[in-house]
């Protein structure tokens, strides 16, 4: 019998491990001369569970209900005016996700989930060299330049993986995608990156979306939605006092951009909007703070 220790080597939560073992599961069987697997069992209340013919994987949940936050800035980007309630919503969001993340860590593995946090930002198949290495050729960025952007990621990697003072409770999706409203009310879709992370990946996700639609808006940082932004931002950091939020959000931020950027994503945005999205990526990976009042020049690629 084999298992895995929990820390380190990327085998910190249970998915990690279950995934390693369903694997050297199946290749096992398919090399002559190697040793035989026989099962994968998992540990559940006072039993053992047989998960080795498992191929595929679903998870089963209560409906949801609401309306996508998307429709609501859709909304917006139709009036292109704000009213009380989008303004509310924006500062409700601000204050629930500044609860969450006033919770902190500080177990014996914080250093490893920390560096786990921030080493999956850049590497992992859904982050930065994940959606990367999914784009097809495109007409506002080539293979080469978004390999730089990659680099340019990286480095962050080595600036801020030792931050582990941070380390928070997280949503880890924070998008409008995942957030459904219900009147004066919400509930969340999609916390599928762990518990603990770094609070400015919630935060740079839903800013993120405000800068987006303010470049669908008007071409730059203005109107309605860098309103929204302010707001959000103000009610986050009036709560929390995060000012170091504006020296390691920057590789957070260029994900969100290659998220938002990539077609197959958003599929409508013009060439001229995801191009401003890519320069406000590399922007912001070159600057050691990140400045709210310059967003118009980062866009510019400035």
């Amino acid at each position: 019998m084999k298992t895995l220790f929990h820390s380190r080597f990327g085998h910190d939560h249970f998915s990690d491990r279950a995934q390693v073992l369903l694997l050297a599961h199946a290749n096992f069987n398919e090399m002559p001369r190697h040793v035989r697997a026989t099962d994968v069992v998992g540990e559940a209340d006072e039993r053992l569970i047989s998960i080795k013919d498992a191929r595929e994987f679903y998870i089963f949940m209560e409906e949801a209900g609401g309306s996508s936050y998307f429709n609501d800035l859709d909304s917006i980007l139709k009036r292109r005016r704000l009213n009380d309630l989008d303004r509310e919503r924006a500062g409700m969001l601000a204050h629930f996700i500044a609860d969450v993340h006033a919770i902190k860590y500080s177990g014996d593995d914080a250093k490893t989930l920390y560096r786990r946090r921030i080493r999956d930002l850049i590497g992992h198949g859904e982050c930065i060299m994940g959606i990367i290495d999914a784009y097809e050729p495109v007409d506002f960025t080539t293979d080469s330049e978004l390999v730089s952007y990659a680099t340019e990621s990286l480095k962050w990697w080595g600036k801020i993986r030792d931050m582990k003072e941070r380390l928070s409770n997280v949503h880890g999706d924070f998008h409008p995608g995942n957030i459904r409203l219900q009147e004066n009310d919400f509930i969340l879709l999609d916390r599928s990156r762990g518990s603990w992370g770094e609070p400015a990946d919630d935060v740079s996700c839903l800013a993120m979306n405000y800068i987006h639609y303010a470049v669908k808006d008007c071409g730059t940082f203005e109107g309605p939605f860098a309103e929204l932004f302010r707001i959000f931002l103000d009610a986050y950091f009036a709560k929390t006092g995060d000012d170091g939020f504006f020296e390691v959000c920057q590789a957070f931020f260029a994900f969100r951009v290659l998220v938002i950027a990539n077609p197959k994503f958003y599929p409508d945005d013009t060439r001229e909007t995801k191009r401003k999205l890519i320069d406000f990526g590399f922007s912001v990976l070159k600057k050691e703070r990140f400045e709210p009042e310059r967003i118009a020049e980062y866009l510019e690629g400035k």
